[in-house]
């Protein structure tokens, strides 16, 4: 797993749109009086969804102004989880989970389809300027591993054929449908195996 990669290219300034704006006095109307710092997670996925998926430092100091908090505690928060981007990605942002249930079954096939079809290395943008990707931690999903997620939605049950044809998709300008490549509904138990049936009693 590679340390998460701050940009060297860092615009001057950085302002919230209204749009932002409504959804930060939103976000931070769910914490009491003199409690405004606990929205600082909302308010970095916010400056990422509007900076094109990636948060610049002046974001985090605008935050920081925002919430009244030194601009070294929203850097501690950016800088600790992986759902935050510190650096330009691509349109099409591929995490791929590489923890152990996704491992075991094939994870590791889904990062050199990355490799080949995206981007030689983790968080470099690929040639066409739409994907970029990279191994991360658990992403919660494991009764459907190997999983991806990109962007905000997941793609489950994956194979290097499946995930291999969702990239081409995305390259065609054509939108993959999210969810289960296997079929499953939801994380339904495979072969789609029950129990307690029969007993009407149980």
């Amino acid at each position: 797993m590679s340390l998460k990669k701050i940009s060297k290219n860092q615009p001057k300034t950085f302002e919230f749109n209204i749009q932002s704006l409504k959804e930060i006095e939103k976000a931070i109307s769910n914490y009491p009086k003199n409690k405004e710092q606990s929205a600082v997670m909302s308010l970095l996925y916010i400056a990422q969804k509007q900076n094109d998926n990636w948060i610049p430092l002046a974001a985090m100091k605008l935050i920081a102004k925002t919430l009244n908090m030194p601009y070294i505690k929203v850097y501690e928060v950016a800088t600790f989880y992986t759902m935050y981007n510190l650096a330009p990605v691509g349109k099409y942002f591929f995490q791929v989970c590489t923890t152990t249930p996704c491992m075991i079954r094939g994870a590791y096939k889904l990062v050199d389809v990355c490799k080949k079809k995206i981007s030689k290395n983790e968080s470099m943008i690929s040639k066409d300027g739409k994907s970029s990707w990279l191994e991360v931690e658990c992403l919660g999903a494991c009764v459907n591993a190997p999983i991806v997620q990109i962007n905000e939605d997941y793609f489950e049950d994956l194979d290097p054929e499946k995930l291999s044809k969702i990239i081409d998709k995305i390259s065609n300008n054509e939108k993959p449908k999210p969810g289960s490549y296997r079929g499953r509904l939801s994380s339904e138990p495979e072969n789609i195996r029950k129990t307690l049936l029969g007993n009407k009693n149980a």
